[in-house]
């Protein structure tokens, strides 16, 4: 009787320890910005689809790829862009036992793609270096202030990246001395196996727009297919730095081919397709939720005002009031 009983309690000690030793995943959230202070009203929704990590985006505007000074926290920011509105949105997700990424991110006008951001003289790449260290420190001390369990450094930057790379390198540096949290950067899907610093943070950070069907409507498995040479590419550079991958964005639009350029976001298309969002995104959660070298991953994205976002005639990213979100309630509440 007493070999049993010890039998048991050894049992039950490995299953506790096993469990502890269990990595708990990044079930996130790109919650945007708003004009509006948020509430319960608005962060109950992230809890019921099983959310326990939002992104947090407060926002810098560039006048245009080659204007060096970035605009930031200002009274003309709608309120969620700016610091102060950042901090209450953190806050409010708090009081729901959410977790935080603050993942500070540049507009350029007119929607130009940030990757494309070059200076054409030495003097403004000096002026625009300024401009980006005052916009992220002072974004970097807020997540240090709201203990914020990640910081993202920047976004889908590589042009910056490449040409500056010592800038860079000192720049997380001195972010480390402001902030004690974990450190991330969201290189673009196509950018990230190039990115110099790695080894300097502590997730390779990867928005996750991989094509991975060439069908109108792609199936479960055409899609985990499709993933399999970027996934071998994302493991072995796991392996290499010693750094779990995060998807610092994913997701896919309600439309027709959406796995063939899942980065596109041209509102003048207007075809509606559930069926591939759904497939699309159960065979990214089946693909990589289980792997150990993957830390999780942010869905892009996720409107404050739940009753109004998403639904039957919406082909945008948003999962919300479509069949998708029941697919991400599923992982995220198994977790």
């Amino acid at each position: 009787m007493r070999i049993i009983l010890a039998f048991r309690v050894l049992l039950l000690l490995f299953i506790v320890s096993a469990c502890a030793a269990q990595k708990e995943k990044v079930n996130g959230l790109s919650f945007v910005a708003s004009r509006e202070i948020i509430n319960e009203t608005h962060t109950e929704p992230v809890v019921k689809v099983g959310a326990n990590y939002t992104a947090i985006m407060p926002f810098g505007f560039i006048r245009d790829l080659e204007h060096p000074e970035i605009i930031h926290n200002t009274d003309r920011q709608w309120f969620g862009e700016t610091r102060a509105g950042a901090k209450q949105y953190v806050e409010a997700l708090r009081k729901q036992n959410v977790k935080i990424m603050i993942k500070p991110q540049i507009w350029v006008w007119q929607g130009e793609f940030t990757g494309h951001i070059k200076m054409t003289t030495e003097d403004n790449w000096k002026a625009l270096e300024t401009s980006y260290s005052k916009f992220i420190l002072e974004y970097a001390e807020l997540a240090q202030e709201t203990n914020s369990e990640i910081f993202c450094i920047g976004t889908e930057l590589e042009n910056f990246i490449n040409e500056r790379p010592g800038y860079w390198h000192q720049l997380i540096k001195d972010i480390k001395r402001v902030y004690k949290g974990k450190l991330t950067y969201a290189a673009n899907w196509d950018e990230f196996k190039r990115t110099p610093f790695w080894s300097a943070v502590d997730y390779i950070g990867v928005d996750a727009y991989f094509p991975v069907s060439e069908k109108q409507t792609p199936t479960i498995e055409e899609c985990k297919a499709g993933w399999q040479k970027h996934k071998q590419v994302m493991k072995s550079l796991s392996e290499t730095h010693n750094k779990p991958i995060l998807f610092t964005e994913y997701g896919y639009r309600s439309m027709d081919f959406t796995g063939k350029e899942p980065w596109e976001s041209d509102h003048t298309i207007e075809s509606l397709n559930f069926e591939g969002q759904t497939n699309a995104t159960q065979a990214l959660l089946e693909e990589f939720w289980n792997e150990d070298w993957f830390a999780g991953g942010f869905v892009w994205k996720w409107y404050h005002n739940y009753d109004k976002s998403g639904g039957e005639k919406d082909n945008q990213f948003t999962p919300q009031n479509k069949p998708v979100e029941a697919v991400i309630q599923s992982f995220y509440k198994s977790e």
